[in-house]
């Protein structure tokens, strides 16, 4: 039951998606965006989808602490990737990719605190556009990126490639030291295993 409402999802993203391009030829995974120095010795893998309660609950109540002991001190670094339930969940992390390298990650944070009002909205990509004019960009850029299928092509190749690679069925899930671990962990869970690793490196 579970590999086929995984099936679903994937068809339902795709079915809902006129941005992503017919004439694509394997489209490749989108160039992983890292929070934290690129050298750090524990990698912590992240897929999470922008319309996600646990993944926005991850970010705003967990994602903190865990920058500020693990990432910000550079014991460990986190790769962030896109792993879209639905379409608007597809549209925000396209603004996110568009906004650039330097405003990336300050997008995902926004968006995920703001989830609960964009994401109900009457019009989410209207609301999604208020949210990019507040942070000093021009929210034509919303319509600019929901119509590059470089962006959206690549942000659907990384969530089939976490689901061929990691069999990723869910989100949050979080990878650390190469081991699965789904929902939406506590500071506490995930500081015990870095520390375990680390003992142990």
């Amino acid at each position: 039951m579970l590999i086929r409402r995984q099936f679903l999802a994937a068809a339902l993203v795709a079915a809902a998606l006129p941005l992503v391009s017919a004439q694509a030829q394997d489209p490749q995974p989108l160039p992983d965006m890292i929070l934290g120095n690129p050298e750090a010795p524990i990698e912590i893998i992240e897929y999470a989808s922008m319309t996600c309660p646990h993944c926005a609950a991850f970010h705003n109540d967990t994602l903190p602490q865990l920058k500020a002991e693990w990432i910000d001190t550079g014991r460990a670094r986190l790769i962030f990737r896109e792993f879209p339930l639905d379409r608007l969940a597809v549209v925000a992390s396209a603004v996110a990719r568009c906004s650039g390298p330097d405003h990336y990650f300050g997008f995902i944070d926004v968006l995920f605190e703001t989830q609960s009002t964009w994401a109900r909205a009457e019009d989410p990509v209207e609301a999604i556009k208020q949210i990019v004019r507040m942070g000093g960009l021009d929210p034509a850029m919303v319509d600019t990126c929901m119509a590059d299928s470089v962006v959206i092509d690549g942000i659907i190749a990384t969530r089939i490639h976490g689901e061929q690679n990691y069999e990723i069925k869910s989100t949050p899930s979080i990878i650390i030291d190469g081991e699965l671990h789904a929902g939406d962990m506590s500071y506490e869970e995930l500081d015990a295993m870095l520390r375990e690793i680390e003992d142990n490196g």
